[in-house]
């Protein structure tokens, strides 16, 4: 039976796990409903299930096993929402597309060989658990990693921004603003300083380098010299190397401005550091092939990079891409609430077919077709 066949048996299973994803969305690392749905119905087409993998309990490793040898493909699942929207990220798509792609394409294991592995990497949003699952050996028996995002238009996979989110707490000395503001302190005039040598940075640094940050804390009272004072940024660029050189620069700003107020600063990780995502191009190419084939919807060459995710960590210790698949809608905007709608609409539930057909072809192919393997371990050395 062919991979469209095996899908058509069981697409309205797909369809009906969106839509339940979309009506109980959890966020990150509180994801328990969402993965035991996943992982029940992984179990039910005889997948082996782990979970809680690199101490992330809403983590799960589903593998099937053909009956010969060959290589191993990954499909990835993300199923966290946004505070508020729900899944305005389209994430119960992913997690359908990988779960998906990684039952339809089990079913031609026997015939083919290989195995296929799909892993739920929770907290995309906020503290990506793929970032510990690429330090700690996850992909270490992963030949070829896929995942699938939702977008308005279909677009092949590309590039994401590296990213590091950093805090800078500044500590200074509390005093009457007005009676004896020479006693005080002043931790927000470092924030306010901190400020003020990031943005005359930005005339210094390559086009691709995005720095952005808010005051999280600023004082309690306008009577009250700020005895602490916070700000939270992201620093992005497309390379991390290149973003490992501005941090050099913005250490040197943050420690500035505390010799300058006499306040003093910390400085740390708020939330997991994402590295830039390395497309494997050959991976790339015979994904794109397959989703010409299966989807009437144009797909638009890779586009720009600016946005940041986990799945970059991912691209630098395996073959990997992170293509977007439409659901016929230009205008949509990611991190809304018409888009976690659009999701549950016929245009979302093309997308799944799309993308599911998709991945489990080219996975596939990766299995069957001993050159375009070649090509993509070839192309992953050099990247």
């Amino acid at each position: 039976m062919s991979l469209k066949e095996e899908f058509n048996k069981i697409k309205e299973d797909f369809f009906h796990i969106s839509k339940q994803l979309y009506d109980h969305p959890e966020l990150g690392d509180e994801e328990y409903e969402s993965m035991e749905l996943l992982v029940n119905y992984l179990r039910s087409h005889d997948f082996e299930v782990e979970t809680g993998l690199v101490d992330r309990p809403t983590s799960f490793r589903a593998e099937f096993k053909g009956e010969k040898d060959g290589p191993t493909i990954a499909f990835l699942a993300e199923y966290d929402a946004l505070p508020g929207i729900g899944h305005g990220c389209g994430h119960n798509l992913i997690a359908t597309m990988a779960i998906g792609a990684g039952v339809v394409l089990s079913k031609q294991l026997k015939d083919i060989g290989g195995k296929v592995i799909v892993l739920g990497t929770p907290a995309e949003e906020t503290n990506g658990a793929k970032v510990p699952m690429s330090e700690q050996g996850t992909f270490d028996d992963i030949d070829v990693a896929m995942m699938v995002h939702p977008a308005g238009e279909s677009e092949e996979s590309g590039a994401t921004l590296a990213m590091d989110a950093i805090q800078f707490a500044y500590t200074g000395k509390a005093a009457h603003a007005a009676a004896a503001p020479e006693n005080g302190i002043n931790a927000l005039d470092a924030v306010i300083q901190l400020f003020n040598g990031i943005n005359a940075l930005r005339e210094h640094v390559p086009d691709d380098i995005r720095m952005h940050g808010v005051i999280s804390e600023g004082g309690q009272a306008a009577n009250i010299v700020p005895e602490r004072a916070v700000a939270q940024f992201y620093f992005r660029a497309e390379k991390r190397e290149d973003l490992d050189e501005v941090l050099k620069k913005v250490t040197n700003i943050a420690d500035g401005a505390a010799l300058m107020t006499g306040a003093t600063v910390e400085m740390s990780n708020y939330e997991i550091s994402y590295d830039n995502m390395i497309t494997n191009q050959a991976l790339s190419d015979a994904f794109t092939k397959n989703l010409k084939s299966i989807s009437p919807r144009p797909v638009k060459p890779a586009a720009k990079p600016g946005g940041s995710a986990d799945m970059g960590n991912v691209s630098q210790v395996v073959p990997a891409i992170h293509p977007y698949v439409g659901m016929n809608d230009a205008n949509l905007n990611f991190h809304t609430t018409a888009f976690a709608d659009q999701t549950i609409t016929d245009d979302g539930r093309e997308a799944i077919t799309s993308a599911v057909l998709s991945l489990a072809q080219t996975g596939y192919d990766v299995i069957k077709n001993k050159d375009l393997f070649q090509a993509i371990k070839e192309g992953f050395s050099k990247k």
